[in-house]
């Protein structure tokens, strides 16, 4: 369908515009200008502590003090490595108002993965939580340049009289005590700026505002450089394609339970309500048992989630006579939300006097995440949606730049002003996924299939790449099959996705030991033990199956389709 004033989706977007004015300006100047609009409102909301704009603007400043006291300079590198807190945000727009670059990871990542990324992204420092000192300390000596580590606590953020209660929780007390030297706590980096003179915000709407991680279409890992106009970009359409102003949206509270380092969480749960005036309710981790206690406590008028967040709702606890009509916009991304999933959440929705319905939509980070959603008076069963504001898709033949007929199935391409800059380091990559079409624009190939219907709604089939989304991260097999290969004890190994309901997909590793190994359950609990230390968390297999061979193709590659057919099939008998 290409580029066309009268695209097929624009009669369905209802109050939303088809096109948006996007100001030259960094995230930290559309936050600022927020900040002067509503100097009152509150910015952020932490475990029940509340901080408002002005005050935000305040810890911004500090922390840019602070950061350049420390030697960050635009142009430099700081690995961001936290759950949703507030230093974490102080963080983030502190260096995008030096111009530097925050580099975002999992708190979670393996020691390996962070001594990778810091190597890759030659950062200067890296800010991280105290339990994590150790995990970080750990790999100084595999970093190719000085790294400063800085350390923040939760403690530090809480409100009377939960910082004094928190020394003695359990959380408090499995906390290794920190060493006397090796890091700066992040309060001492802050106060340690307070008398610079800062000079004005660097930086402009073009430059790189954050580098996030992905497998791009070849499932390696790869450093998306994301510019401040992607994020800004995404921010004014998310709010409008949502059928809300700015104003609407500055007096509501957005629960911001996806993570800071997921494009997804940064860009849409935290970016977007700040450029607004509108309430972040940070969630550090979230927690099945206090959903329905935050719900009920914040009453957040909007939720972006993956689908494993919604699906959590109907097994909270204390919701049965919940009146959940505060809730106002309810949107999922990351992952597939399956129809039954959605059928029975808006009816649950529906049970608790909320007014609205979940409204699926889908991205990749290399436009930061959501390029498309569905309209609100327009649903269509199993379609994820219609393009935003001045953003285009195109199906074309997989392999090609070739346009393809409606209801076509082919590969998902996308083009508009949230598409990266390009992949870190890596122009063979950045050439094959963004490409200049024979209309003379750059197209995002997003590596997935689907089609689009002759009104312009778009639908997801399935991943080119080969990867695995477990509850809205991506895993990849071909890393894990590298990590498990290694072990002394494994001839071979292929990683698969197995259907999972609360998960939509587990990891199942199949493990042909070395000869003269025999398959215990020792063996299982070595290989888990060994996978602990290399592979973040959310991506450890969740089962180990031995086996004497392993599938093949007729050119002799592990077939892993079979496998995948073989523990789906199994879950069906």
């Amino acid at each position: 369908m290409g580029i066309s004033a009268s695209a097929p989706w624009l009669k369905y977007y209802g109050n939303t515009p088809a096109s948006l004015d996007y100001p030259h300006k960094t995230m930290y100047q559309m936050v600022a200008a927020a900040a002067r609009r509503k100097p009152d409102h509150i910015a952020y909301v932490f475990m029940g502590k509340k901080t408002t704009y002005r005050e935000f603007l305040g810890r911004i400043h500090a922390a840019a003090k602070g950061l350049y006291k420390m030697g960050i300079r635009q142009g430099d590198k700081v690995t961001i490595c936290m759950a949703n807190t507030p230093q974490a945000l102080d963080c983030f727009y502190a260096l995008n108002y030096l111009g530097a670059v925050p580099n975002m990871i999992h708190p979670l990542s393996a020691a390996q993965e962070i001594a990778f990324y810091l190597n890759f992204s030659k950062s200067k420092a890296i800010l991280t939580l105290d339990q994590f000192y150790y995990k970080v300390s750990g790999i100084l000596p595999q970093l190719e340049h000085p790294t400063e580590i800085l350390i923040a606590r939760v403690a530090e953020e809480l409100p009377l009289p939960l910082s004094v209660l928190y020394p003695m929780t359990k959380a408090a007390r499995a906390i290794k005590k920190l060493p006397k030297t090796g890091y700066t706590l992040w309060q001492d980096m802050v106060k340690a700026g307070k008398d610079v003179a800062l000079e004005p915000e660097k930086g402009t709407c073009e430059d790189c505002g954050a580098i996030l991680y992905s497998g791009g279409t070849t499932g390696t890992t790869k450093g998306i450089m994301l510019s401040n106009l992607n994020f800004n970009a995404l921010a004014l359409q998310t709010i409008a394609a949502s059928g809300f102003t700015m104003e609407e949206i500055s007096d509501m509270k957005m629960l911001s339970v996806m993570p800071v380092f997921h494009g997804f969480g940064l860009g849409i749960g935290i970016h977007t309500p700040l450029i607004a005036g509108g309430t972040c309710v940070l969630i550090p981790q979230f927690n099945v048992k206090t959903y329905a206690h935050t719900l009920v406590k914040q009453k957040p008028n909007l939720i972006p989630g993956v689908p494993t967040l919604f699906e959590a709702l109907l097994r909270a606890e204390d919701l049965e006579n919940a009146d959940l009509s505060f809730l106002r916009g309810i949107f999922s991304g990351g992952d597939s939300l399956s129809p039954e999933l959605k059928k029975k959440v808006d009816a649950f929705l529906h049970e608790h006097g909320c007014t609205q319905q979940i409204r699926e939509g889908y991205g990749t980070t290399e436009c930061v995440t959501a390029s498309c959603l569905t309209p609100k008076d327009y649903a269509r069963k199993g379609s994820i949606g219609v393009p935003f504001p001045d953003t285009y898709y195109k199906i074309v033949a997989p392999g090609t730049t070739t346009e393809v007929d409606p209801n076509t199935e082919g590969e998902i391409c996308v083009s508009g002003p949230t598409v990266m800059i390009g992949y870190m380091d890596n122009m063979e990559e950045t050439l094959h996924t963004l490409r200049r079409h024979h209309d003379g624009r750059i197209w995002l190939h997003t590596g997935d299939l689907g089609y689009m219907d002759q009104d312009g709604f778009v639908y997801f089939r399935q991943r080119i790449k080969r990867m695995i989304v477990t509850s809205g991260y991506n895993v990849y097999p071909s890393q894990l099959e590298n990590i498990i290969d290694a072990n002394e004890k494994v001839l071979l190994s292929c990683v698969i996705g197995v259907k999972d309901p609360y998960r939509v997909q587990r990891v199942k590793a199949y493990v042909v030991p070395m000869p003269g190994v025999e398959p215990t359950e020792e063996l299982k609990q070595e290989i888990l033990t060994y996978c602990a230390g290399r592979i973040a968390k959310y991506a450890l297999p969740r089962e180990i199956e031995f086996r004497k061979e392993l599938p093949k193709t007729l050119v002799g590659k592990v077939a892993y389709r079979v496998l995948e057919e073989e523990a789906n099939a199994a879950l069906e008998v």
